[in-house]
């Protein structure tokens, strides 16, 4: 009787705790003509040194973008980031001296070398953006309630690894009720996505930006709230929806994918039917 072996998994992209394979990490990264070039190479090398240093730029890459608390320390650090920069084009550099006039690594390396330079763009967008909504929202709700740190933007993604497509840009706490709709009527003009949400078991669970323009309003603090509202968003020039409002569950009914900047609900079916045992520690 003979058995058979699933593959194993092989993963050489250095860094990577995430659910995410080597494959979609590329294809988010560098596209999917980069993976398809690299398949093609993998029978093709000796030492194996240009693809192990190709790599370690994309876990670079990875290991920021997939969490908030480096994109924050390398916001107020730029000469730290203009190091790690620096890095990443040496690496590119040496695999562009050891492509042996193969057309393929060139392309590899010019795909490399864009995501490098969107990499260190990304820091003075995320500023950018983030002064601007300061400013926009701070008319509305008071500043220390916009908030742009790690923290906040953690606890404000689903709990399910696998699930996590990209991370909140910024999460709102307004005091009052009425300080929602124009919020919402706000980040609609800033083309930002959005949902609320609210505390079950000490978690904010079940939703996943699928968008990195995408903003959680917290409606915890919001105490006067009714049962259930509607915050209408009109008086933009188009036509806009309702947004209902549940205070007990919590949730703005906004754009339902990617398309629309809006944010993916796991199912109730989705859960296991008994309540995990860490999650009375939380009531």
């Amino acid at each position: 009787m003979t058995t058979t072996t699933a593959p194993q998994r092989i993963r050489e992209i250095p860094y990577n705790y995430t659910s995410y394979t080597d494959r979609e990490i590329v294809i988010r990264l560098l596209g999917d003509e980069a993976w398809q070039i690299l398949q093609d190479l993998r029978g093709q090398r000796r030492t194996g040194r240009s693809a192990r240093m190709l790599f370690e730029v994309l876990g670079d890459i990875w290991v920021v973008v997939r969490n908030p608390y480096l994109v924050d320390d390398l916001l107020e650090h730029p000469k730290r980031r203009a190091a790690l920069v620096r890095e990443m084009r040496h690496r590119l550099n040496e695999i562009r001296k050891r492509r042996d006039d193969n057309p393929q690594v060139d392309v590899l390396v010019a795909a490399a070398e864009k995501a490098v330079e969107r990499f260190d763009g990304s820091f003075d967008e995320t500023r950018q953006k983030r002064r601007q909504i300061l400013e926009r929202l701070s008319k509305i709700t008071k500043p220390h309630n916009i908030m742009f740190d790690g923290l906040a933007r953690v606890t404000h993604v689903t709990d399910a690894t696998d699930w996590r497509v990209e991370y909140p840009f910024v999460v709102v706490n307004p005091d009052t009720e009425a300080e929602v709709a124009p919020l919402v009527r706000a980040l609609i003009e800033l083309d930002f996505g959005h949902y609320s949400a609210r505390r079950r078991h000490g978690l904010y669970r079940r939703r996943s930006a699928l968008d990195a323009n995408s903003a959680v309003i917290n409606t915890e603090k919001a105490r006067q709230a009714s049962r259930r509202g509607i915050c209408r968003t009109g008086g933009l020039g188009r036509q806009t929806s309702d947004y209902p409002l549940r205070r007990g569950r919590g949730h703005a009914a906004g754009g339902k994918n990617r398309a629309s900047g809006g944010f993916g609900v796991r199912r109730r079916s989705d859960f296991p039917p008994m309540r995990p045992v860490w999650a009375a520690m939380w009531r």
